[in-house]
């Protein structure tokens, strides 16, 4: 008996305390919230400096937050001049607005999931009903996903088709045409799987009715773009046609050939920027094409039940898209991005029995 008591002893030793924690490790009380590289960008990165700052701090810059809360429609301000660098009454107002908005914890202070995401790259377009802009003229909220006010859409004869073109001035080289017109091509057919448009491309640029161009800084429409990962692009709502780019960034359509920490990914914004396109705004579900922000080197390219919704109740349904089917492939592929994660599964002896747990 001896022997085997031992040899029994030996094991529950080596199990509980030579194997990995099956058990989250607890948060070390007093430490200090830190944004990463990665949550930095070269045009907002100033703004750091404002993590965990509430009501009634005054705070060198603070200015330049107000006028970002402004332009993205979550802000009224009668003039950005003489603004002050205090969090004051009406900025906190902002502050629970966007947390409120983006689905993030109302706390209506800057904590660093907030600060992450203010400080993410983004489409130009407003989120928010404000007064009136060149983009958008505000817009109009339904459930999550949201229209440009007077929900404008594209009218055509049946069946509708819509023609695009690319700029013969202003566009990047050192991604291939045929690159450059494969990714857009399937971001347009994304869209059309769903609705009942169909899209073309056309050599005219001047008789498109979607005109794609890349442009610096101010390019004459109002929005001036303001370089590497700040706004990464915006579109105009029907029937303009308008669809800019900013040139400063570095786009890609292949990331294992693009090395730069700060790519992002073309197809995943002209998904986007074809939802504004059609009339779509943006919507509060982050996993969402219409989400505002997106990280680089992240793809973000298939459409989720709140695009489709949002788009279809302006076109209508496709007649070949099969409503349960992308229901069931969105709730399919959410499972699998959950699974996707590395589990390792460990052995744990609990009162002298063998259990098994999952541990990520």
């Amino acid at each position: 008996m001896f022997p085997l008591f031992s040899y029994f002893s030996f094991t529950i030793f080596s199990l509980l305390f030579l194997s990995p924690p099956c058990f989250p490790a607890m948060t070390t009380p007093g430490t200090t919230t830190v944004l990463t590289a990665d949550t930095l960008n070269a045009t907002w990165q100033e703004f750091s400096r404002f993590l965990d700052v509430g009501i009634g701090s005054q705070v060198a810059g603070m200015s330049e937050l107000k006028i970002y809360f402004h332009r993205f429609g979550y802000l009224s301000l009668s003039s950005t001049n003489n603004l002050t660098d205090v969090f004051d009454d009406q900025l906190q107002s902002a502050v629970v607005a966007y947390q409120t908005n983006m689905g993030l914890p109302v706390t209506g202070k800057l904590d660093s999931s907030t600060m992450s995401l203010i400080m993410s790259p983004r489409c130009g377009v407003t989120d928010r009903t404000t007064q009136n802009t060149t983009t958008n003229q505000g817009l109009h909220v339904t459930r999550h996903f949201a229209y440009f006010y007077g929900k404008p859409r594209w009218v055509r004869g049946s069946p509708m088709r819509l023609t695009y073109a690319f700029s013969p001035d202003n566009m990047i080289d050192y991604i291939s045409k045929a690159e450059m017109r494969a990714a857009f091509k399937r971001a347009f057919s994304r869209w059309a799987a769903v609705i009942p448009i169909s899209f073309k491309e056309v050599e005219s640029y001047k008789m498109a009715d979607i005109k794609i161009g890349f442009y610096h800084g101010d390019h004459g429409d109002g929005e001036p773009f303001d370089g590497v990962l700040g706004v990464l692009g915006h579109a105009f709502s029907p029937e303009s046609g308008r669809f800019h780019l900013d040139a400063a960034e570095t786009w890609a359509v292949d990331f294992s050939k693009v090395k730069s920490r700060v790519a992002v990914d073309l197809e995943s914004v002209a998904t986007h920027e074809i939802g504004h396109v059609l009339g779509l705004g943006h919507t509060s579900v982050k996993g969402a094409v219409m989400f505002p922000s997106l990280s680089p080197r992240t793809k973000k390219v298939d459409l989720k039940m709140d695009d489709v919704e949002g788009v279809q109740a302006l076109y209508g349904l496709n007649p070949n898209f099969n409503t349960s089917s992308f229901a069931y492939e969105n709730s399919s592929n959410k499972g699998i991005g959950l699974m996707s994660r590395t589990s390792k599964w460990t052995i744990c002896v609990v009162v002298g029995v063998l259990v098994l747990f999952s541990c990520t």
